[in-house]
């Protein structure tokens, strides 16, 4: 066994944050599945006020679920916020609209990291893992568009990259990465997957929990895609 990645063993658990989604229902399936129902606690916005724009429920949340854990995974986010479609163009981009996008899916995992990391373990590997996209590198953008929900998810990758330093000091054994599902038919992409490979929730489960399971310390403050392979920032 290697001591330098994810071996779940007969006491580890997991948490999965926004697991009403469609790939985080996915997951805590296929957790379920290896670990036992009881082993694999979950959080979705209507479990105890739980609410990323209301950064007291993100607390009060961690005081409920104090871990140990060996995963903490957070499948939180969005492509639509109050039914508001990607920008395709600065000229329909609104000021609420991109503040949204921040809260979502760069503070909330931000606030979700401070209160939650003491409740992953600390003399092992644990993993914290946020779901990002593709679409958040900025190397990698070629075609513009999609601005708040591309500058959210470049923010979150930084927010990443920083928690994995800080924990580095704490907890040695940690790995915080964000990881990029590939594009995946939910009911909140299926608008957008019809000229694009894409896969089911089930399948993208499978995909992150294989890579989660491969990551050491070494590999923390990554962005990593469905394949394990490194995206750049």
């Amino acid at each position: 066994m290697d001591r330098h990645m994810l071996n779940f063993d007969d006491e580890d658990r997991a948490l999965i944050i926004g697991s009403s989604g469609g790939i985080g229902s996915a997951v805590v399936k296929l957790l379920r599945s290896q670990l036992g129902e009881e082993r694999v606690n979950t959080v979705n916005r209507q479990e105890a006020g739980f609410n990323l724009f209301e950064p007291e429920s993100v607390k009060r949340l961690a005081d409920l679920y104090p871990g140990p854990y060996r995963l903490i995974f957070d499948a939180t986010g969005g492509l639509e916020i109050n039914k508001v479609p990607p920008e395709k163009t600065f000229k329909v981009l609104e000021s609420e609209n991109m503040q949204n996008h921040f809260l979502l899916n760069a503070i909330g995992p931000a606030l979700l990291i401070k209160h939650f990391y003491k409740a992953l373990q600390k003399n092992r590997v644990s993993i914290f893992a946020s779901l990002s996209a593709r679409v958040g590198s900025i190397q990698d953008n070629k075609l513009g568009g999609w601005v708040s929900y591309r500058a959210s998810k470049a923010a979150l990758n930084q927010v990443i990259r920083c928690a994995a330093i800080e924990l580095q000091r704490s907890h040695p054994n940690s790995v915080c990465v964000a990881l990029h599902p590939g594009t995946v038919k939910t009911e909140l992409t299926k608008r957008y997957v019809s000229r694009h490979h894409y896969v089911g929730p089930d399948e993208a489960a499978r995909n992150l929990i294989n890579v989660i399971k491969q990551l050491g310390p070494k590999d923390s403050g990554g962005f990593f895609d469905y394949s394990g392979s490194a995206i750049p920032f």
